[in-house]
């Protein structure tokens, strides 16, 4: 299965925070799935931790990738069809960033690991 990691879920996992749930800790473990973060969660955490409302250890333009990398998950680009693809999304999320995770999901057959409520509204199959 292709497993789309939510913002929140990614800095979870690099935390070793106890919020992340049973299900979706499994799911990213299990090896027969490949687990992407988009460079939507990239852009989020860089603008963010700019804006002075994320601490990290370090400058976002190095922690990302460093920590995508040593989890081993796969960079998602954003491409063409999944941008155009929010035109056809209800307004069921204010979220910018979420709406365009839950684009890519769709447009690339995957599921996101999320503990968002609002995400699960979409058509995208979402693990918690």
């Amino acid at each position: 299965m292709k497993l789309l990691l939510d913002t929140c879920t990614f800095l979870w996992v690099v935390a070793g925070d106890p919020s992340l749930a049973g299900p979706a800790r499994d799911a990213i473990v299990d090896p027969g799935n490949d687990v992407y973060l988009s460079v939507i969660s990239a852009w989020e955490i860089a603008i963010k931790q700019a804006r002075g409302r994320l601490t990290l250890a370090e400058p976002a333009q190095r922690y990302v990738p460093k920590y995508r990398r040593a989890h081993g998950y796969e960079e998602l680009a954003l491409d063409e069809q999944s941008a155009l693809r929010i035109g056809q999304l209800p307004a069921a999320h204010k979220d910018p960033f979420d709406r365009m995770l839950v684009c890519q999901a769709i447009t690339h057959g995957m599921a996101i690991v999320t503990p968002d409520p609002l995400i699960a509204q979409y058509p995208v199959r979402t693990i918690w």
